[in-house]
Protein backbone atom coordinates (compact mmCIF):
# COMPACT_ATOMS: atom_id res chain seq x y z
CA UNK A 1 0.00 0.00 0.00
CA UNK A 2 1.35 3.46 -0.89
CA UNK A 3 2.49 5.67 1.97
CA UNK A 4 -0.32 7.91 3.14
CA UNK A 5 -3.05 5.90 1.43
CA UNK A 6 -6.13 5.56 3.60
CA UNK A 7 -8.00 2.30 3.84
CA UNK A 8 -11.73 2.38 4.29
CA UNK A 9 -14.69 0.07 4.58
CA UNK A 10 -14.14 -3.63 3.97
CA UNK A 11 -10.45 -3.16 3.12
CA UNK A 12 -9.76 -1.66 6.54
CA UNK A 13 -11.92 -4.22 8.35
CA UNK A 14 -10.07 -7.04 6.58
CA UNK A 15 -6.70 -5.59 7.59
CA UNK A 16 -7.78 -5.23 11.22
CA UNK A 17 -9.20 -8.76 11.45
CA UNK A 18 -6.06 -10.21 9.86
CA UNK A 19 -3.93 -8.28 12.35
CA UNK A 20 -6.09 -9.45 15.24
CA UNK A 21 -5.77 -13.07 14.15
CA UNK A 22 -1.99 -12.68 13.87
CA UNK A 23 -1.88 -11.26 17.40
CA UNK A 24 -3.86 -14.23 18.72
CA UNK A 25 -1.56 -16.69 16.97
CA UNK A 26 1.66 -14.95 18.05
CA UNK A 27 0.80 -13.93 21.62
CA UNK A 28 -2.48 -15.56 22.60
CA UNK A 29 -5.44 -13.85 24.21
CA UNK A 30 -3.60 -13.08 27.46
CA UNK A 31 -1.59 -10.33 25.72
CA UNK A 32 -4.33 -9.40 23.24
CA UNK A 33 -5.18 -5.67 23.26
CA UNK A 34 -6.85 -3.23 20.89
CA UNK A 35 -3.67 -1.13 20.98
CA UNK A 36 -1.49 -4.03 19.84
CA UNK A 37 -3.87 -4.90 17.02
CA UNK A 38 -4.06 -1.25 15.93
CA UNK A 39 -0.26 -1.04 15.74
CA UNK A 40 -0.04 -4.24 13.70
CA UNK A 41 -2.82 -3.10 11.37
CA UNK A 42 -1.31 0.37 10.95
CA UNK A 43 -4.32 2.22 12.31
CA UNK A 44 -5.49 3.71 15.63
CA UNK A 45 -7.26 2.30 18.66
CA UNK A 46 -10.34 4.57 18.26
CA UNK A 47 -10.87 3.13 14.77
CA UNK A 48 -11.06 -0.35 16.30
CA UNK A 49 -13.14 0.55 19.36
CA UNK A 50 -15.85 2.17 17.24
CA UNK A 51 -16.59 -1.24 15.75
CA UNK A 52 -15.37 -3.59 18.50
CA UNK A 53 -15.77 -2.01 21.97
CA UNK A 54 -13.63 -4.62 23.73
CA UNK A 55 -10.77 -6.96 22.99
CA UNK A 56 -13.14 -9.87 23.55
CA UNK A 57 -15.43 -8.62 20.76
CA UNK A 58 -12.52 -8.26 18.36
CA UNK A 59 -11.02 -11.65 19.24
CA UNK A 60 -14.26 -13.48 18.47
CA UNK A 61 -14.64 -11.52 15.23
CA UNK A 62 -11.08 -12.44 14.22
CA UNK A 63 -11.59 -16.15 14.90
CA UNK A 64 -14.88 -16.14 12.98
CA UNK A 65 -13.21 -14.28 10.11
CA UNK A 66 -10.46 -16.88 9.90
CA UNK A 67 -12.95 -19.77 9.89
CA UNK A 68 -15.07 -18.08 7.21
CA UNK A 69 -11.99 -17.58 5.02
CA UNK A 70 -10.96 -21.22 5.40
CA UNK A 71 -14.18 -23.17 4.92
CA UNK A 72 -14.19 -26.95 5.02
CA UNK A 73 -16.25 -28.38 2.17
CA UNK A 74 -16.56 -31.89 0.74
CA UNK A 75 -17.94 -32.86 -2.68
CA UNK A 76 -20.39 -35.69 -3.24
CA UNK A 77 -18.25 -38.84 -3.16
CA UNK A 78 -21.20 -41.24 -3.17
CA UNK A 79 -20.56 -42.47 0.37
CA UNK A 80 -21.14 -40.97 3.80
CA UNK A 81 -18.04 -42.71 5.13
CA UNK A 82 -15.74 -41.40 2.38
CA UNK A 83 -17.11 -37.87 2.74
CA UNK A 84 -16.77 -37.88 6.54
CA UNK A 85 -13.19 -39.12 6.30
CA UNK A 86 -12.29 -36.22 4.03
CA UNK A 87 -14.19 -33.67 6.10
CA UNK A 88 -12.67 -34.70 9.42
CA UNK A 89 -9.15 -34.78 7.96
CA UNK A 90 -9.59 -31.19 6.80
CA UNK A 91 -11.05 -30.10 10.14
CA UNK A 92 -8.20 -31.81 11.99
CA UNK A 93 -5.47 -30.25 9.85
CA UNK A 94 -6.97 -26.76 10.15
CA UNK A 95 -7.85 -26.96 13.82
CA UNK A 96 -4.77 -28.59 15.29
CA UNK A 97 -2.37 -26.04 13.84
CA UNK A 98 -4.33 -22.83 14.28
CA UNK A 99 -7.73 -22.67 15.94
CA UNK A 100 -6.83 -25.09 18.73
CA UNK A 101 -3.78 -23.05 19.63
CA UNK A 102 -5.90 -19.92 19.89
CA UNK A 103 -8.68 -21.57 21.90
CA UNK A 104 -6.15 -22.82 24.42
CA UNK A 105 -5.10 -19.22 25.07
CA UNK A 106 -8.66 -17.99 25.75
CA UNK A 107 -8.86 -18.65 29.51
CA UNK A 108 -8.93 -14.93 30.29
CA UNK A 109 -11.64 -14.43 27.66
CA UNK A 110 -13.90 -16.95 29.40
CA UNK A 111 -13.31 -15.23 32.74
CA UNK A 112 -14.04 -11.78 31.30
CA UNK A 113 -17.20 -12.83 29.49
CA UNK A 114 -18.42 -15.40 32.06
CA UNK A 115 -18.72 -17.90 29.23
CA UNK A 116 -17.37 -21.31 28.26
CA UNK A 117 -15.74 -23.00 25.30
CA UNK A 118 -19.17 -24.37 24.35
CA UNK A 119 -20.58 -20.82 24.35
CA UNK A 120 -17.74 -19.60 22.14
CA UNK A 121 -18.17 -22.45 19.68
CA UNK A 122 -21.90 -21.72 19.52
CA UNK A 123 -21.22 -18.07 18.79
CA UNK A 124 -18.69 -18.94 16.09
CA UNK A 125 -21.12 -21.36 14.46
CA UNK A 126 -23.73 -18.58 14.30
CA UNK A 127 -21.23 -16.19 12.73
CA UNK A 128 -19.94 -18.67 10.17
CA UNK A 129 -23.19 -20.33 9.12
CA UNK A 130 -23.11 -23.37 11.38
CA UNK A 131 -21.79 -26.78 10.34
CA UNK A 132 -22.80 -26.60 6.71
CA UNK A 133 -20.11 -29.06 5.62
CA UNK A 134 -21.30 -31.96 7.75
CA UNK A 135 -24.95 -31.00 7.28
CA UNK A 136 -24.56 -31.42 3.51
CA UNK A 137 -22.93 -34.83 3.99
CA UNK A 138 -25.70 -36.02 6.28
CA UNK A 139 -28.43 -34.75 3.97
CA UNK A 140 -26.88 -36.67 1.07
CA UNK A 141 -26.62 -39.75 3.29
CA UNK A 142 -30.32 -39.56 4.14
CA UNK A 143 -31.23 -39.26 0.46
CA UNK A 144 -29.09 -42.31 -0.40
CA UNK A 145 -30.65 -44.33 2.42
CA UNK A 146 -27.33 -44.63 4.27
CA UNK A 147 -28.63 -42.69 7.28
CA UNK A 148 -31.90 -43.06 9.18
CA UNK A 149 -33.12 -39.48 9.78
CA UNK A 150 -35.14 -40.64 12.80
CA UNK A 151 -31.88 -41.60 14.53
CA UNK A 152 -30.08 -38.37 13.62
CA UNK A 153 -30.57 -36.14 16.66
CA UNK A 154 -28.87 -32.71 16.80
CA UNK A 155 -26.26 -34.00 19.27
CA UNK A 156 -25.49 -37.06 17.17
CA UNK A 157 -25.27 -34.96 13.99
CA UNK A 158 -22.35 -32.94 15.39
CA UNK A 159 -20.71 -35.87 17.18
CA UNK A 160 -17.97 -36.57 14.57
CA UNK A 161 -16.87 -32.91 14.59
CA UNK A 162 -17.05 -32.69 18.38
CA UNK A 163 -14.88 -35.78 18.83
CA UNK A 164 -12.25 -34.69 16.31
CA UNK A 165 -12.11 -31.18 17.76
CA UNK A 166 -11.74 -32.62 21.26
CA UNK A 167 -8.91 -34.91 20.14
CA UNK A 168 -7.08 -32.00 18.50
CA UNK A 169 -7.67 -29.83 21.56
CA UNK A 170 -6.12 -32.46 23.81
CA UNK A 171 -3.07 -33.28 21.66
CA UNK A 172 -2.35 -30.06 19.69
CA UNK A 173 -1.63 -32.34 16.74
CA UNK A 174 -3.52 -33.42 13.64
CA UNK A 175 -5.78 -36.34 14.51
CA UNK A 176 -4.38 -39.67 13.22
CA UNK A 177 -6.19 -41.34 10.34
CA UNK A 178 -6.88 -44.40 12.49
CA UNK A 179 -8.61 -42.30 15.14
CA UNK A 180 -10.77 -40.55 12.53
CA UNK A 181 -11.75 -43.94 11.07
CA UNK A 182 -12.59 -45.24 14.56
CA UNK A 183 -14.81 -42.22 15.26
CA UNK A 184 -16.72 -42.85 12.04
CA UNK A 185 -16.87 -46.65 12.01
CA UNK A 186 -17.14 -47.54 15.69
CA UNK A 187 -19.07 -44.58 17.09
CA UNK A 188 -20.96 -42.52 14.53
CA UNK A 189 -22.16 -44.85 11.76
CA UNK A 190 -23.56 -47.49 14.16
CA UNK A 191 -25.73 -44.75 15.68
CA UNK A 192 -27.26 -43.54 12.42
CA UNK A 193 -27.25 -46.50 10.02
CA UNK A 194 -30.77 -47.81 9.34
CA UNK A 195 -31.54 -51.06 11.11
CA UNK A 196 -32.00 -54.07 8.89
CA UNK A 197 -35.37 -55.81 9.14
CA UNK A 198 -34.97 -58.72 11.54
CA UNK A 199 -37.08 -61.81 11.84
CA UNK A 200 -39.39 -61.86 14.83
CA UNK A 201 -38.15 -63.82 17.78
CA UNK A 202 -39.01 -67.48 17.33
CA UNK A 203 -40.16 -66.97 13.73
CA UNK A 204 -38.68 -69.27 11.14
CA UNK A 205 -38.73 -68.90 7.42
CA UNK A 206 -41.62 -70.67 5.70
CA UNK A 207 -40.49 -73.73 3.78
CA UNK A 208 -40.68 -73.49 0.04
CA UNK A 209 -43.66 -75.37 -1.31
CA UNK A 210 -42.90 -77.89 -3.98
CA UNK A 211 -44.16 -76.87 -7.37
Amino acid sequence: MEKGARRRGSVLVEAILDAAWAELIDKGYTSFTLEAVARRAGTSRPVLSRRWPTGADLAVAAIGHYIARHPVTVPDLGSVRAELLLLLRQVSDRGAITITRVLFSMRDYFLETHSSLADLRGELRKRTGGNRGIEDILERGVRRGEIDPARLTPRIATLPLDLVNHEALMTHKPVPEAVIAEIIDSIFLPLVTPEKPAQRKGQTASPTRPS
